[in-house]
């Protein structure tokens, strides 16, 4: 599922079969002593981003500029406490992405609906594969893409989804920002057992 709300940007995600960046496909989840395959199919995320806002809109956001696509929830969790890092084979654009991992919502306060998220950058140069591994631990949480400053855990034994986003503002030094065209190719997704 794609979201670009409430502005004027626009996404889609592209679901291929085959080999994108030449690995052999996996057909469903796959469990091993170090690995966790979490890809089906590959695909790519691409749009535009615009900072120009909906004429009208009933939303109460102040900015645009913003377009993700996020995992249905799983049914039941996806437990990875057994790995520690999240490894993906992308090809990217010279922009910065965000990875979250949503969990089971005990952070927040009883009643509410929305999930817990833990998000890390993934920057990924133009034009070329690369693998990026990132730790467990380097995920933050967040609310609403701001980090939450307070000393917390997530439960890896609790996940409810994953997404992959994108900003027009944002990232990491020397990432391509602002408004325009963005494209992410996905290989696969995968978690590992490093330690």
């Amino acid at each position: 599922m794609e979201s670009c709300y409430p502005g004027l940007s626009s996404a889609s995600l592209e679901i291929t079969e085959g080999t994108a960046g030449g690995d052999t496909p996996l057909t469903d989840c796959q469990f091993d002593n170090n690995l966790f395959n979490m890809r089906v199919l590959e695909g790519v995320f691409s749009g535009n981003l615009s900072l120009d806002m909906s004429e009208g809109s009933t939303w109460r956001i102040r900015r645009s500029g913003f377009c993700g696509m996020r995992s249905k929830k799983f049914d039941g969790f996806i437990d990875l406490d057994a790995y520690d890092t999240i490894a993906m084979k992308l090809k990217g654009d010279g922009r910065c992405y965000i990875s979250t991992i949503y969990t089971e919502n005990w952070v927040n306060s009883p009643g509410q609906e929305e999930d817990n998220s833990w998000q890390a950058f993934v920057y990924i140069p133009q034009d070329r594969w690369q693998i990026l591994k990132i730790p467990l631990e380097r995920y933050l949480p967040t609310w609403r893409g701001s980090v939450i400053q307070a000393k917390l855990e997530m439960n890896p034994a609790r996940i409810v989804g994953m997404s992959l986003s994108v900003n027009a503002e944002g990232g990491v030094p020397g990432a391509k920002t602002g408004p325009g065209d963005f494209r992410l190719e996905v290989d696969w997704i995968k978690a590992l057992r490093t330690l």
